[in-house]
């Protein structure tokens, strides 16, 4: 185990370093000036000199990227071009909307997918299957942003139910501020959801035909628990994994989202940055998310020596 743990960390540190390169070199050659972005073609030499000084864009790229990687380490994202404020308060002020949204839509996505494909398993070949398997494909088949306008159209229009987007602000209280995310987060999981059930689904029926469930149900056991206490457990891992890749998945979909929903999220933040060419800012918001996926892809690999005794016994 603690042999499993080390690898899987150093991983984790070379996909960082490796991730970031990535990053600041394919925004580094994004073409335009972002001197010329931010002063306006009206300003003279002297001006656009002294800005790329200032920002350190007259510096050869690798000393620019040793510097930018380091401050990281320190928390220090740099300043924003458009702003010329701190890029970390504004990229954090956007993450309390965008973290908990894509986490609402990861619970939502799980607890369907689960039930959902345990329910389809159990009645292989039924009618009910068919139904979970059709609500599934057509899961599958709706945009996300498509779908969070059909959901506007029916709760907050015609029903009046939910606001049609906005956020009131975790000041104005936890409840409200749930309740503006809870279209948003139904329009991200609802595709994660469609997948993760098929997945679960036929990684139950695969651990149905082994023989420890005939064991279990030789000795007694219920259908329930069996399914759920035996044969879930054994079904977890390859739903783990997609878990952990739909995890990024919301987050991408979640720029998306909070523009139909209005929501001042970093979705917003970095089509801003990306318009303003505000380079600070999206190198920033890009190296965040792509570490969050980086951590949760880590954190589901730990689960796997949870969930499978095999790999504490080999401690891979």
């Amino acid at each position: 185990m603690p042999l499993f743990l080390l690898k899987r960390l150093g991983t984790l540190i070379a996909t960082l370093i490796a991730t970031s390169i990535i990053v600041f070199l394919v925004l580094e050659v994004l073409p335009g000036d972002p001197a010329l972005l931010v002063l306006g073609i009206d300003a003279d030499e002297t001006q656009l000199a002294a800005f790329r000084h200032q920002y350190g864009l007259d510096q050869p790229m690798l000393e620019r990227y040793l510097h930018w990687a380091t401050h990281l380490l320190t928390g220090d994202f740099g300043i924003s071009y458009a702003y010329k404020t701190p890029v970390w308060p504004l990229i954090a002020e956007r993450l309390a909307l965008t973290y908990p949204l894509a986490v609402l839509a990861m619970i939502l996505t799980v607890a369907l997918a689960l039930g959902l494909g345990v329910f389809a398993a159990s009645r292989h070949g039924r009618p009910a299957d068919a139904v979970v398997m059709g609500i599934s494909q057509l899961g599958l088949s709706i945009p996300n942003f498509w779908l969070g306008l059909l959901l506007i159209l029916l709760f907050a229009v015609n029903l009046g139910w939910l606001s049609a987007g906005g956020f009131p602000g975790w000041q104005a209280g936890v409840g409200k501020a749930l309740q503006s995310l809870i279209l948003p987060s139904i329009a991200l999981a609802a595709v994660q959801a469609a997948i993760l059930t098929r997945i679960t689904r036929s990684s139950m029926l695969d651990m149905l035909r082994e023989d420890f469930v005939r064991t279990a149900r030789a000795k007694g056991l219920s259908r329930n628990a069996v399914l759920w206490r035996h044969v879930l457990r054994n079904a977890l891992i390859p739903v783990v994994t997609v878990i952990g890749l739909q995890f990024g998945n919301l987050l991408a979909g979640a720029i998306v989202v909070e523009q139909v929903f209005s929501l001042p999220g970093l979705g917003r933040l970095v089509f801003q940055a990306i318009s303003n060419r505000d380079i600070e800012v999206v190198k920033a918001a890009v190296m965040l998310l792509a570490a969050t996926v980086v951590i949760v892809n880590f954190c589901v690999d730990v689960l796997y020596a949870v969930i499978d005794p095999r790999l504490k016994a080999r401690d891979v």
